[in-house]
């Protein structure tokens, strides 16, 4: 068994489906999603907080970025701090993962565009060109984890609404992309009603509609 398939628990995901009275279901804290995403044709991996956090695991799979969709997680990954944290000044530095926050609630209270927002957020981190300074360390076009506090909701949604924008000859509709994650995640069907929730599955349509308003052909 790979560091991959390596099960393990999630305290607070398990912990959140005791609360919401629903079965809890173990799953890889990484689970690779895509291949060839992106102008550098990278892996697009999906995770929750025990897979986020685990620096080495992420360098085992060559995973150099990564997109934080959760307002309530932060994870600090400086490993080489420039200024040491003083009093109520807190620490800042280098750190191994380029690392991108879109901040989403997982139900009601995001405003309406803050998906397509993070749409364009992980387009851009897959596009983006680093400068070669000193001051830029991770320069590496690795692959890309897309990760939330379970990795099975606000991630779901993103990643789906992006596999259905750039790969649309594979993923047709958005509920194509959402049902190839679902099984590639091992979200069970007893889940489904909350991966991803509603609200955002309503976001991600939304903002499929305004991309294709935004890069339609324009006349003339």
């Amino acid at each position: 068994m790979t560091k991959q398939q390596t099960e393990v628990t999630d305290p607070s995901a398990k912990a959140a489906a005791q609360k919401a009275n629903v079965p809890f279901i173990e799953r890889p804290p990484l689970t690779l999603i895509a291949q060839g995403v992106g102008p550098e044709k990278v892996d697009l991996y999906i995770g929750g907080t025990e897979g986020a956090r685990d620096v080495g695991q992420l360098q085992d799979l060559g995973i150099t970025t990564v997109i934080n969709c959760a307002v309530n997680l932060d994870i600090n990954y400086v490993t080489e701090p420039k200024l040491q944290a003083d009093g109520d000044k807190r620490a800042t530095g280098m750190a191994p993962i380029r690392c991108y926050k879109i901040g989403l609630v997982d139900g009601p209270g995001n405003p309406r565009d803050m998906l397509l927002g993070g749409y364009f957020i992980l387009e851009s981190a897959l596009s983006q060109q680093i400068p070669e300074k000193a001051s830029y360390p991770v320069r590496d076009r690795g692959h890309v984890l897309v990760h939330c506090r379970g990795g099975r909701s606000r991630s779901v949604a993103l990643v789906a609404l992006f596999l259905h924008k750039d790969q649309p000859e594979r993923f047709a509709t958005l509920d194509d992309a959402i049902a190839h994650i679902r099984d590639k995640r091992d979200l069970h069907p007893d889940e489904w009603f909350e991966t991803p929730k509603q609200v955002l599955i309503d976001a991600a349509e939304h903002a499929a509609n305004a991309i294709d308003l935004l890069r339609a052909p324009t006349a003339g």
